[in-house]
């Protein structure tokens, strides 16, 4: 009876570890969201987007940030007009022009 439950044990946690793995090679082979936040992404790769978050993840100033964020923009400028698309000047504002706490959220549409 203790060797059957000890059996049980040790093939659920390899099942369960299995289908985490599985859950996890799913999520990094899964296409960009329509919302997606990288500029020019339409004009990237998987391994693209991934590196330049990553990029983003491990500068350690808003300054560095910025530094990468148009260098971003001008490799996509310039991919863009390889394709014969064209994109703006300028990278778009970030957040859409809302900070934290912008838009409706609980609450944030009634009526009082």
């Amino acid at each position: 009876m203790m060797k059957r439950k000890l059996m049980t044990a040790i093939l659920t946690a390899a099942l369960a570890i299995q289908a985490g793995i599985a859950l996890a090679d799913d999520a990094a082979k899964a296409p960009a969201k329509k919302n997606e936040t990288i500029y020019g992404s339409q004009l990237m790769t998987n391994e693209e987007r991934a590196e330049h978050r990553a990029k983003m993840r491990a500068a350690k100033t808003a300054e560095e940030r910025e530094q990468i964020r148009k260098e971003h923009h001008e490799r996509m400028k310039e991919r863009a007009k390889e394709r014969g698309m064209t994109i703006p000047d300028e990278p778009p504002t970030r957040g859409g022009g809302m900070g934290p706490g912008g838009g409706m959220g609980p609450g944030g549409g009634r009526n009082r």
